[in-house]
């Protein structure tokens, strides 16, 4: 819908800015969350950290307490504990927010240090509503994860390209305070699915443009089991039946049994043999002889997630500063 335009940067503008991160269990990614924080080349100054606890049951929010008792001028300490949803967790930051620009990322996401400099830099054109960085994979460790670097499966350029219009994942997301308020901030009671809502209503109120800044990097972990990552390809085929409720977005093609079968079986009978004999030569991985199956792995998930999700009445709300 919107013309894709990439960033521009200037070293004299420098607007507050404050950074939601929505943490629920987060107790393992703490620390290294905080490093990459105190890292940041933006002006300390200029910026406020709002870590949003949604309701831990483990020590997440007695490190966080520890933590800002460290760094009480940069890091502040909300709480979500009737909505359990990172949607209505980042709400509960924006509303504490004093910055003209609300950044976003995640607790299992790592950002690189010039980050927030670059992510913010092109806000300096006034028509610019929503800045989206770039998602890249730390480095994998087993199949699972060789499988979705390979596929790019957390880049932003996916999301950059849909069909219906672009948006930006919340794991590298910075939105103008203006535009949160005169379109309402997150669905809090959706499960998936509310990056591409909130973006999508701001550029079809013509609120503003969305810039695409790729070298404002995020580092994040990719899915090593395959319970998580079910989960993952479910959540994704259930954010479509509920973009599709909201917006009107096209459901995804479901793929069938009989074609599950016929893939497999010319996978089994065609592709492995030939990539076998091309391991022995060492001109492919573990990942190209099992490519196939993982990827009917993940489309199933998908498509169940999209087939047997439903939409709440309440998951329509839109909350408002």
């Amino acid at each position: 819908m919107n013309e894709l335009v990439h960033a521009t940067t200037s070293d004299a503008f420098l607007p507050r800015v404050s950074l939601v991160i929505p943490i629920y269990n987060g107790e393992a990614d703490l620390p290294e969350l905080i490093n990459c924080l105190l890292a940041q080349t933006y002006p300390k100054q200029k910026l406020e950290y709002l870590l949003v606890d949604n309701n831990s049951s483990d020590r997440t929010a007695v490190i966080l307490q520890e933590i800002a008792t460290k760094f009480p001028s940069l890091i502040r300490i909300e709480s979500e504990n009737q909505i359990q949803s990172s949607y209505a967790a980042r709400n509960k930051g924006i509303r504490a927010a004093t910055g003209e620009i609300v950044a976003f990322t995640d607790a299992d996401c790592r950002p690189q240090p010039k980050w927030l400099e670059v992510l913010i830099a092109p806000f300096i054109n006034l028509d610019i509503a929503i800045v989206v960085g770039e998602i890249t994979a730390l480095s994998p460790n087993n199949l699972l994860e060789h499988f979705a670097a390979r596929q790019e499966t957390l880049s932003q350029k996916h999301t950059l390209a849909h069909k219906f219009c672009p948006y930006g994942q919340t794991a590298n997301l910075a939105i103008r305070r203006q535009a949160l308020q005169k379109v309402g901030l997150f669905r809090p009671y959706l499960d998936s699915g509310g990056d591409a809502d909130i973006c999508w209503r701001i550029q079809q109120e013509n609120i503003g443009r969305l810039e695409f800044a790729p070298e404002a990097i995020v580092q994040h972990r990719h899915r090593n089991t395959l319970k998580e990552l079910e989960s993952q390809w479910r959540r994704y085929g259930r954010s479509n039946r509920y973009l599709h409720e909201l917006h009107g977005v096209e459901l995804m093609r479901d793929i069938t049994l009989k074609e599950c079968g016929y893939r497999l079986a010319r996978w089994l009978f065609k592709e492995l043999p030939t990539d076998s004999i091309k391991s022995l030569a060492g001109r492919a991985s573990l990942v190209d002889l099992l490519n196939t199956p993982i990827g009917l792995f993940t489309a199933r998930a998908r498509a169940a997630g999209q087939r047997e999700a439903k939409i709440l009445e309440t998951a329509k709300i839109i909350e408002t500063l």
